[in-house]
């Protein structure tokens, strides 16, 4: 099956190098090469820029480990970035006429993916007023054939996070089965969350470099899973990658020995932006959203007559604002807020949008 466009991507491709103001961007603002070589005393000049160790460096690794709290390394191997760590999980383990469940409003390549393997594929509905769901709407669908569930915790768009509580009871309803629960964990790190790998046999983690360490341009991401699980991907691995690389994998080493600083430092841009939006939305009552506990999204709804990409391409030709609109994820009436960029042009993107509001659609 021939895969749709990505929504959110395209969007991006075609818009993003417009912006004044990105309000959109759901990583935490980039560290530049020289801060990160700042982070660590380490000489380049002797490294030996072979395909390295196939799977990861072992003491990259050993870091990634470090984020969990349980495993070995024999339960971790690397992608390039989040987005193709899941590629590989769903097509590792997924084949045509297995069930999926997923949740929406959410990713595309969680529901499309499985899809074009020949998938059916179950949609979970978040309740819009707190973006949150019940075990129960899982029970209802899952059965013998139910292969996985996949969900993004913190989530994308909506900063949804699920609490442990939810996490163990829909533990309990897959182990039955042997059902899957993959879980992007790409944002997680901000609020203490838990891992899906750390509490379930057949939970497998992804994650990367890109959001809360601010290195998107490294594309190093991860998988964390049983051992049966990573070898099965890394045989798949061999037909898509090599390696990430030494180089990679040294700057990935360097990021994750100084993990803390680099969190500390995008929740303190993460924090000064929610107030930001906090203050904001007090003057703005045609807008509102549900500020996340973790994460670097949310999802901002407005009370106006007009369609979300219309909006957003007005907003951007005239004001240079930069929004991935609500129909990207097929939700009208909202934007898509990133919370983690430079606080200064978070604000007066932010302004730029009231003045646009005041001067087209206040009578609306």
């Amino acid at each position: 099956m021939r895969l749709p466009d990505f929504k959110v991507e395209q969007w991006m491709n075609d818009y993003e190098n417009d912006a004044i103001y990105n309000m959109t961007d759901t990583c935490v603002k980039a560290l530049t090469l020289q801060e990160l070589l700042n982070c660590e005393d380490f000489d380049f000049n002797e490294l030996t820029l072979d395909y390295g160790q196939i799977t990861g460096d072992i003491e990259l690794k050993k870091e990634i480990l470090s984020l969990y709290v349980s495993g070995t390394i024999d339960n971790i191997t690397t992608a390039q970035g989040c987005l193709q760590a899941n590629e590989l999980v769903m097509n590792t383990l997924l084949e045509k006429g297995d069930e999926v469940i997923c949740v929406v409003p959410g990713y595309q390549q969680f529901v499309d993916i499985p899809k074009s393997i020949g998938c059916k594929v179950r949609l979970i509905e978040l309740d819009e007023y707190d973006w949150q769901v019940g075990v129960k709407k899982f029970r209802g669908v899952l059965n013998s054939s139910t292969k996985m569930i996949i969900l993004n915790n913190p989530s994308n768009p909506t900063g949804t996070e699920y609490s442990n509580d939810f996490l163990n009871a829909l533990i309990e309803i897959c182990k039955p089965y042997g059902t899957y629960i993959l879980c992007d964990e790409v944002y997680r790190g901000l609020n203490q969350e838990v891992s899906i790998s750390d509490i379930y046999e057949n939970g497998i983690s992804t994650s990367s470099l890109s959001k809360i360490f601010s290195l998107a341009g490294l594309r190093l991401g991860w998988i964390k899973a049983n051992a049966y699980v990573i070898h099965q991907i890394n045989v798949r691995r061999d037909y898509s990658m090599i390696s990430t690389g030494p180089l990679v994998d040294k700057l990935g080493w360097i990021a994750l020995k100084h993990k803390d600083e680099l969190i500390l430092r995008a929740k303190n841009i993460i924090s000064t932006n929610k107030n930001i939006v906090h203050e904001w939305l007090k003057e703005n009552p045609r807008f509102e959203c549900v500020l996340p506990d973790g994460g670097t999204v949310c999802f901002l709804k407005y009370y106006f007559d007009l369609k979300s990409e219309t909006f957003a391409k007005l907003l951007l030709a005239e004001k240079g604002v930069f929004f991935v609109p609500g129909s990207c994820f097929d939700k009208e009436y909202y934007f898509r807020l990133g919370l983690a960029q430079d606080s200064k042009l978070f604000k007066a993107g932010l302004d730029e949008l009231s003045n646009f509001v005041d001067e087209h659609l206040i009578s609306c």
